[in-house]
């Protein structure tokens, strides 16, 4: 049953946001695929923090690599960014605290001797997973290990 103080403008919008997925979408499934199949091991839907309740989409916890595969809608692309014309005002601000989020986040995991690494649902997948394979390889150089 749908309450009277809904955030969305109607049902049919409701329905769409609530089908979001907030892990394993296409572009995770397709750039996990990718780099498993290339021999690289990591953990999905990690908190590389303790205690700081921000989710890596994937995390190469002993590199301290953690990887953001950001939404252009939700993440404030500035290529792809739309200005919502219903309940404008609502989600002015979400999709702002959304933006400051993720720099926040960057910020506190960098603090912590992690390397970041963000890239828009727009970018193509063979493009992400060689700059993943790449990171991967300079932290394991950094680390003294040997290539794999």
């Amino acid at each position: 049953m749908e309450s009277d103080a809904s955030w969305a403008s109607s049902s049919g919008v409701r329905r769409s946001m609530q089908s979001n997925r907030g892990r394993d979408t296409g572009l995770e499934l397709a750039v996990r695929k990718r780099l498993h199949a290339n021999g690289l091991r990591y953990r999905v839907d990690f908190a590389p923090v303790p205690g700081f309740r921000r989710r890596a989409d994937l995390v190469f916890t002993r590199l301290k690599l953690a990887v953001f595969l950001d939404g252009c809608f939700w993440h404030g692309c500035p290529l792809h960014s739309q200005v919502v014309q219903h309940n404008a005002t609502f989600w002015a601000g979400k999709l702002a605290r959304n933006v400051e989020r993720d720099l926040e986040t960057t910020r506190v995991l960098a603090e912590n001797g992690w390397t970041v690494l963000r890239y828009w649902e727009h970018q193509p997948v063979e493009s992400i997973v060689e700059h993943i394979e790449t990171a991967v390889s300079l932290a394991r150089a950094r680390e003294g290990e040997e290539p794999k």
